[in-house]
């Protein structure tokens, strides 16, 4: 088992990532219709409440795939060395972005100077479909970087491939998953997500949401960015001047209103993992990939693949972290030397001590 380790002592700016353009990300307008398809209704057949000994999830932080027209030379291929960790009854993503042709951002005037909208075209939707992922969430602070119309654009090309999306206001995504109904739900801080930051009402529609499926998973794009923000500090946190939430309150207080595992992006770094009330909270994936979206330096470039099974009452059964590392145009590869799996065995220590998971040689997450 990996003991308790020191953060390191380096601890490398996040330079210009993608989240570093300081404009406002939340869509103008009160009161805008969301292109919604199905509403919270569910978009799979639903093949009965048959018991399952186990559901198993696959999970990775923020994923893109480059800003058109900085694009992958090989797009097919770009998961290549990681796809045969891609597998589980759901395997789940943060689409860092949106996958369209609309060319204007409403966020990028033409005085800005630092300003990170990401697009890459509709058909790659497919190639994540064809890397094994099954289902995304929008709710993060790229999603609506061209507007509506690239959010709209976005959400088709995602079915179109076959892959489920969360994370629109008040949206409730059930998929059968191991023979049971598994819900999946996406909060961020902005109004074109579910909202992170009203908590009252992220606690009532998971409870809707438990109400319809067995299981409950809650993604959330939560918590400050880069090096100088691995740590959950238990507390509101914030991003240049935004609120970016209280990610461990959030977490607590929505387990117990029913969900049953909760996963974190938005940081751009790993954080700790912790087990409470027998649910496992991944408080930050890191950055799974980027061609060019990313800075890649040091804690940026650690990244993992979550493992989960849980049983049929979503509880936690036990878990793996596959340790990458993103390399050259932020591809994610294997990291042999597990870095990412230290780093998570010692932050989750430090930061949650008698909740905290332990993880032993191999990845394993395990109770203390």
């Amino acid at each position: 088992m990996f003991g308790a380790m020191a953060a390191a002592a380096a601890i490398l700016s996040l330079g210009a990532a993608g989240c570093l353009d300081g404009t406002v990300r939340t869509p103008p307008g009160e009161a805008r219709k969301h292109f919604r398809p199905g509403g919270d209704l569910d978009r799979r057949q639903d093949g009965g409440e048959a018991a399952a000994a186990t559901v198993t999830i696959a999970a990775v932080g923020d994923t893109a795939m480059g800003v058109t027209p900085t694009l992958p030379p090989d797009p097919a291929a770009y998961f290549d060395a990681v796809e045969g960790e891609l597998k589980g009854d759901v395997v789940f993503a943060n689409l860092e972005g949106t996958l369209t042709d609309v060319s204007e951002s409403p966020k990028c005037g033409p005085e800005s100077s630092e300003c990170f909208a990401f697009r890459a075209p509709p058909e790659y939707a497919q190639f994540l479909a064809d890397a094994g992922f099954t289902l995304v969430s929008n709710a993060n602070n790229h999603s609506f970087d061209f507007g509506e119309a690239g959010e709209q654009e976005t959400i088709r090309a995602l079915h179109a491939a076959g892959i489920e999306q969360t994370g629109l206001p008040g949206e409730i995504t059930v998929v059968q998953a191991g023979g049971r109904r598994v819900a999946f739900l996406g909060f961020a801080p902005y109004s074109n997500t579910s909202s992170l930051t009203d908590v009252d009402a992220a606690e009532a529609l998971v409870r809707r949401a438990d109400a319809r499926a067995a299981i409950v998973v809650v993604a959330i794009h939560a918590g400050g960015e880069g090096t100088d923000a691995q740590h959950v500090t238990g507390s509101e946190e914030e991003y240049l001047g935004e609120d970016r939430g209280n990610p461990r309150e959030f977490a607590h207080r929505t387990i117990k209103a029913g969900a049953d595992l909760i996963l974190g992006s938005g940081p751009h770094v790993l954080r700790g993992i912790e087990l409470y009330r027998d649910r496992l909270i991944a408080y930050s994936l890191g950055n799974f990939s980027g061609f060019h979206n990313f800075t890649l330096e040091g804690a940026l470039g650690e990244s993992a693949i979550l493992h989960v099974t849980l049983a049929g009452d979503g509880s936690f059964r036990g878990g793996r972290l596959a340790s990458l590392r993103l390399v050259e145009e932020g591809q994610p590869v294997p990291d042999p030397e597990e870095a990412a799996a230290h780093t998570v065995a010692s932050l989750s220590a430090e930061d949650f001590g008698s909740t905290a998971v332990r993880v032993a040689e191999g990845g394993a997450i395990l109770q203390r």
